[in-house]
């Protein structure tokens, strides 16, 4: 079994919610918490978004969201739903329009904003589309897009208008019965933005989507979403995420699988504990982790890897991995696997050697995984 658990002192007990489906993906209750992204091309180039929603899926991408700002959006939709392999939700703004076409054209979900969406007439009009059609909805209060009577009786975007807002909005969509329903209040202020989902997440019990909107550029909005995101998640406030970049969709994924992973939240693909390297060093570890990111980045499977370049702190971090490497001298190292000295690898053959037994502990967490659930089948039947 992987060495890649969590340890009880570790347990981050998650807020309860009641459970939605995103099409076939579950948001709330006991599912895992999803990540998404949000497409950057213009809609109505089918190709090009399509392209771009496989390749975030590629990258493990729950859900993806496309924005509809137009008819011809609304056109195009109707294709990108059916060559996408994620649910699609289809962002609204200011049209109600929109999210009925969306939902005729096969959107999973529908995302609106409370602050310029319209009047009770027209929300009701987009429910009513949504259950006619099988859609969930994201209620998306934003802090740069609040109701002007909110903004008058308050004076400023702040917590308490945000989670009023959407409550407003709530009441709403549970008046005519409809409950498929998620929540979002982002704000680019972490202090904002963790204060309004507190409030929201005390208020309903709606599954929450997570995000600090307009985070900034693949370093600082990086930082930023992983501060706010990240005590927020702690806290066990969270149910789906997206980080907000302004950078390739694919690296909001990333960002977003390692956010959840730092605390062990959710687990995909190969996490690489390495040392920031010093005069110690055995190898070169700053181009060992790159080159070991880029060529295990086709790794799915949950597993643990460490890359440790003097004795000091090597071995007692491959005591807790699935696969490591510790430096030593002579120009060779020592491998360890599952936990225990295996054997001497030279500098020169380490990293060819690295992927090969990865790929191989990989292997063999499938077939345990496979065996664990054919097992399970014969019991249930």
């Amino acid at each position: 079994m992987s060495l890649n658990h969590v340890r009880p002192w570790r347990n981050i007990y998650r807020r309860e919610s009641r459970k939605i489906m995103v099409g076939n993906v579950a948001v709330g209750g006991d599912a895992p918490i999803s990540v998404q992204t949000m497409t950057n091309t213009l809609t109505t180039d089918v190709k090009a978004t399509v392209e771009q929603v496989q390749a975030a899926a590629e990258a493990g991408a729950d859900i993806v969201r496309v924005s509809v700002p137009d008819e011809a959006s609304s056109k195009a939709l109707k294709e990108i739903v059916k060559e996408s392999p994620v649910p699609i939700v289809a962002d609204i703004h200011f049209h109600y329009k929109r999210g009925i076409e969306s939902a005729e054209a096969g959107a999973a979900c529908l995302r609106i904003n409370p602050g310029n969406i319209g009047d009770e007439k027209r929300v009701r009009e987009v429910i009513a589309a949504a259950r006619d059609h099988g859609c969930s909805m994201r209620i998306g209060v934003n802090a740069g897009s609040l109701e002007r009577h909110l903004l008058e009786k308050y004076g400023e975007p702040c917590p308490d208008a945000m989670v009023e807002s959407a409550m407003e909005h709530i009441r709403i969509l549970e008046d005519n019965d409809f409950f498929e329903f998620k929540i979002s209040v982002k704000a680019s202020d972490v202090f904002l933005a963790a204060a309004a989902y507190q409030g929201i997440a005390e208020a309903t019990d709606a599954p929450i989507h997570l995000g600090i909107t307009e985070a900034g550029g693949l370093m600082s909005g990086t930082i930023k979403s992983a501060i706010g995101l990240g005590n927020l998640l702690w806290m066990g406030i969270g149910d789906t995420v997206r980080v907000s970049l302004s950078a390739d969709p694919v690296e909001e994924v990333k960002v977003g699988y390692e956010i959840l992973k730092s605390l062990g939240l959710r687990h995909r693909g190969v996490n690489i504990i390495s040392c920031p390297s010093c005069a110690r060093q055995g190898f070169d570890v700053i181009k060992t982790v790159e080159k070991l990111e880029d060529r295990l980045a086709h790794i799915k499977t949950p597993m643990s890897l460490s890359i440790i370049g003097c004795v000091v702190n090597g071995p007692g971090e491959a005591l807790m991995t699935d696969v490591g490497f510790t430096g030593g001298g002579n120009g060779n190292g020592m491998v360890y696997l599952a936990g225990k000295q295996s054997h001497r690898m030279s500098n020169d053959e380490m990293i060819d050697h690295i992927v090969e037994q990865v790929e191989k502990k990989a292997d063999q967490l499938e077939q345990e995984r496979a065996a664990e659930a054919d097992a399970s089948q014969t019991a249930a039947e």
